[in-house]
């Protein structure tokens, strides 16, 4: 399978950077096809530019800059996000990441009222994820990163996409055991892929 695999996080010595490094171990150990773009590395520009709006509202076709994040995205058969949870959502980096790149005429169609999806190639999505919260906050505020990924970006994609949601809560209590466990959990998901 061809996957995709975004990763967001500012440091390269982070313990996103540990996990990203499992999910690819897993991932080739799975005999997977695996593109990693690191958005941080890249020195990706989140924000979208004046000039960009009126194309993006006009669906006009081509996004300037972009091309190769289209044609990754477009060629990918799963995704992997692997990013660290901030304020009850992604880093903004990843969230302008979704808002350039998931463009309309790329990711979904508009007409006749309704959205449609455009990335049926994409027939898995994987989160691996961390919370500084306990999980029973993350249930009481509503865990909105999860809604946004399970609600929104997956209904753009093929029918019955499947949803993998691998997180460590508590992150800023955990102890190194804890993290390694973690690490070695998500290795292993994605070897059984």
């Amino acid at each position: 399978m061809r996957v995709l695999m975004i990763h967001c996080h500012p440091r390269p010595d982070s313990y996103s950077r540990a996990l990203r490094e499992a999910a690819l171990e897993g991932l080739r150990q799975a005999g997977h096809e695996v593109e990693l773009r690191d958005l941080y590395a890249e020195g990706f520009q989140p924000a979208m530019t004046a000039e960009e709006r009126p194309r993006y509202a006009r669906i006009e076709p081509g996004l300037p800059g972009l091309e190769d994040h289209v044609e990754s995205l477009r060629a990918a058969e799963a995704l992997v996000l692997v990013y660290p949870t901030w304020w009850y959502g992604m880093p903004a980096l990843l969230k302008g990441w979704f808002d350039r790149v998931w463009a309309p005429g790329i990711a979904f169609t508009l007409g006749g009222g309704a959205i449609r999806p455009a990335l049926t190639n994409i027939r898995r999505i994987a989160v691996v994820t961390t919370y500084g919260s306990p999980t029973w906050l993350l249930w009481w505020i509503g865990w909105p990163d999860h809604k946004q990924v399970s609600r929104g970006l997956r209904r753009l994609c093929a029918k019955g996409c499947a949803l993998d949601w691998l997180y460590l809560n508590n992150m800023d209590r955990a102890t190194q055991a804890q993290r390694d466990g973690f690490a070695t959990r998500v290795k292993a998901h994605f070897a059984r892929w």
